[in-house]
């Protein structure tokens, strides 16, 4: 058998643990709730009794390279400090990485969430093959990384990726960074239910009023399936969503002119409701799509007709093939490569 590794996805409400061999075969997944609650002790403890675990249970059969995490918030990778994170109050300016190496007694690595997502999709995922590419993850806000020459661009803090504080909107909607018209108000799980409920409060949105009021967990997803069944103002949620999102992109399609850019996180499952306006404005308002866009029907735009033939190459925008797998995948593969 191959050796293995930990990989490890940390979030504001599950933990979840997996050994992965070094080949990429999934050995084993354990799934823990988060007791934020309770501290980070408790929640560290979990964790390392946890990969204490799977590394006991797989040591016979193969090499332990040792362990990758994944951990939502702004992370100094030189030091291993979390230095800021609002899903996991508590843990600012503290010294995660260096508490369960002790723990533990092996080396860790410890990055932000969607930078180990990214690498994930580039191991074993709709990256596979491609040296340039960026990734999207829309959840509660959204996350993002670059990857160039195969690996993770941090430039020079280490932040490069908050692609959900990009201003789309100037003078938008106020957003806890302290910008207005952030592109995460728009495009995210939590967007989509601000919008939702400011439809609600006109009086002029009766299929999301009846929704909201009979679930108590009215969410993106709620809202999402009231679009596919058809309900006006939850489509025009989405077609919004998928002109802030176009924007977004169109944006860093321009400046950094990638292979791929690719679509992650939990929202990326109502694809089919934001991706027609999204692709929509992605060919109105970048001229680098213009030119290298897969699809035939950019050479029917007006004034792109020209750079058709400028390049064989393309740029693919696609979803994730993971789903919320691959940060697990992607954190092993850090002590592995």
């Amino acid at each position: 058998m191959p050796d293995f590794s930990i990989g490890v996805d940390l979030g504001g409400t599950n933990l979840r643990i997996a050994a992965v061999s070094t080949d990429g075969q999934l050995l084993e997944k354990i799934t823990l709730g988060v007791k934020v609650a309770l501290g980070r002790d408790h929640v560290i403890g979990e964790m390392c009794d946890a990969i204490h675990r799977l590394t006991e249970q797989y040591r016979g059969s193969g090499r332990f390279v040792g362990a990758g995490i994944g951990v939502p918030g702004i992370i100094d990778r030189e030091t291993g400090m979390m230095c800021k994170s609002a899903n996991l109050p508590g843990w600012s300016d503290y010294p995660v990485r260096d508490e369960i190496e002790r723990r533990l007694g092996v080396r860790v690595f410890l990055d932000n969430d969607a930078k180990v997502a990214a690498l994930g999709e580039k191991w074993l995922g709709a990256g596979r093959g491609v040296d340039n590419m960026a990734m999207l993850t829309l959840g509660t806000g959204i996350g993002g990384a670059i990857v160039l020459n195969d690996k993770i661009f941090y430039g020079m803090t280490g932040m490069a990726g908050e692609f959900g504080h990009v201003t789309v909107e100037p003078d938008g909607v106020p957003c806890g960074c302290g910008n207005h018209g952030c592109a995460e108000r728009y495009a995210s799980a939590t967007a989509v239910v601000r919008m939702a409920h400011e439809a609600i409060a006109t009086g002029n949105a009766p299929g999301l009023a009846k929704a909201a009021k009979s679930d108590p967990e009215f969410s993106a997803r709620s809202i999402y399936n009231l679009a596919i069944q058809g309900d006006p103002d939850a489509r025009r949620i989405f077609h919004r969503f998928g002109q802030v999102l176009g924007i977004l992109l169109a944006g860093l399609i321009n400046v950094l002119n990638l292979d791929m850019f690719v679509i992650g996180g939990g929202v990326a499952s109502a694809w089919d409701a934001f991706a027609p306006q999204m692709f929509a404005e992605l060919r109105d308002r970048s001229l680098v799509y213009a030119a290298s866009a897969p699809e035939d029907a950019v050479g029917k735009k007006e004034g792109a007709s020209a750079l058709i033939g400028y390049t064989r190459k393309k740029t693919i925008i696609t979803r994730a093939l993971l789903g919320s797998d691959a940060g697990l995948y992607g954190a092993a593969r850090i002590p592995a490569s």
